[in-house]
């Protein structure tokens, strides 16, 4: 059993072990019980066991979040119940059931799987990235999308299976995908500036600068900046010196934070119309 897998009791029968012999596992912390008759593996991700807990298995956004791929948002629980399931287990309570809007916390997912699920704890990742583009706005979605295409967890193939899966009216976002993006950040601005200009570029090399995010009309550079590379001294005067070199050569640099884009995404979409506005009157 895997951490994204769980057994029920009579499984665990069948495979030798004995009641005692699963009571003395979940005692030493080699299983966890996530609810009456239903064991996975310990040390087994929080958001699996409460999926299982509530009666169904680990899904959408919550799944691609556990994978490392960008969501934007990764609250709350999102958690897929079999079609015959009409209502959710309580979290905390075995015994007393809950219906589908009784906890705020855990979004459920009802439409059929693709890909049949068999003991494991997840859906499949197709399953999780063509829930996600239900789940999820557009921008944000396509994000998604990359993000997964960029860190390998599906190819260029998958895509077309993934919006087979997806109702017709979505087959407009399929053309926006692009995994080179670094970051949902970069996908999201990317999507944002379509809006004010035809010649976006990304991941574009500049000589003696090396990759810039963004590039627009051929003279604007957007990076788009996260805590988690940029928060130290060292990093922000490697982006300033890097700045001075784009200006040297004849570049604008603008800098929007990640939370900038994903909370105040028309001060940045602003930001970029008033620059190439001064320079078109310039």
């Amino acid at each position: 059993m895997t951490s994204f897998e769980f057994r029920h009791r009579s499984q665990l029968r069948g495979q030798g072990m004995s009641n005692t012999a699963i009571a003395s596992a979940v005692a030493t912390g080699a299983i966890i019980r996530a609810r009456r008759d239903h064991y996975v593996v310990g040390g087994a991700p929080e958001s699996i066991v409460r999926a299982v807990r509530v009666g169904g298995r680990l899904a959408c956004t919550s799944l691609l979040a556990l994978l490392g791929v960008f969501v934007l948002h990764r609250q709350p629980l999102h958690v897929h119940l079999p079609h015959n399931a009409s209502r959710m287990r309580a979290p905390h309570d075995r015994f007393r059931r809950l219906g589908p809007r009784a906890s705020r916390d855990v979004r459920l997912h009802w439409h059929p799987l693709t890909d049949a699920p068999g003991q494991s704890a997840t859906v499949s990742v197709l399953d999780a990235l063509a829930q996600s583009v239900l789940c999820q706005p557009p921008r944000a979605a396509i994000a998604t999308l990359d993000s997964a295409m960029h860190l390998g967890v599906i190819v260029e193939a998958d895509l077309a299976e993934i919006f087979r899966r997806l109702p017709p009216r979505f087959a407009t976002l399929r053309r926006l995908v692009d995994g080179r993006a670094e970051a949902g950040s970069e996908t999201i601005v990317r999507l944002l500036l379509r809006a004010v200009s035809d010649d976006v570029r990304i991941q574009v090399q500049i000589v003696g600068v090396g990759r810039v995010d963004l590039l627009i009309d051929g003279w604007l550079v957007v990076e788009c900046d996260s805590r988690e590379f940029h928060g130290g001294w060292e990093e922000q005067e490697r982006d300033r010196r890097r700045d001075l070199l784009l200006a040297a050569a004849g570049y604008t640099t603008i800098r929007p934070t990640a939370r900038m884009v994903f909370d105040e995404p028309h001060l940045v979409l602003e930001a970029v119309r008033g620059l190439l506005a001064a320079r078109a009157a310039g």
